[in-house]
């Protein structure tokens, strides 16, 4: 059976409930962007705050000691800052869902979780961060 053919089985066993995933979790990625309902948010900017978790076949990886078979979290965190700064949302869902549905696209990520914050969010009352959590699953076709 192939590598390919591997991961397909582990993520159906996985979803069966057989199999507990592999995760690679990256917390507290700090970018500044531009994204928000209110005017000032657009211009003036925001820090916003990531957290990761990416359910992974981790498997070869560990088998072959090599990057080429990894999911390579420093490529991850690059691309989802760059994705944030040149994006622009109102809404932190639609940002999430679309951070998660882009580290889909990585070919050992089988579904991720994404949590954004807004640490410097200013309501009516004093609060310390909002923030919004989305879950991506890759869908099996077998």
């Amino acid at each position: 059976m192939s590598d390919i053919g591997r991961f397909e089985r582990r993520l159906l066993d996985e979803r069966r409930g057989l199999l507990r995933p592999d995760q690679i979790e990256i917390y507290g990625l700090r970018v500044f962007a531009h994204h928000g309902v209110f005017e000032e948010e657009q211009t003036k900017g925001q820090p916003f705050v990531l957290d990761m978790v990416l359910d992974a076949d981790t498997h070869i990886a560990a088998r072959t000691d090599d990057l080429g078979d990894a999911v390579d979290y420093s490529r991850v965190v690059n691309e989802v800052a760059e994705l944030v700064r040149s994006t622009r949302f109102n809404l932190l869902e639609a940002l999430a869902a679309r951070i998660a549905d882009h580290l889909l696209g990585f070919p050992r990520i089988a579904a991720a979780t994404v949590r954004i914050s807004k640490p410097e969010v200013e309501l009516d009352e004093q609060i310390d961060r909002v923030a919004v959590t989305v879950r991506r699953a890759r869908p099996i076709h077998l």
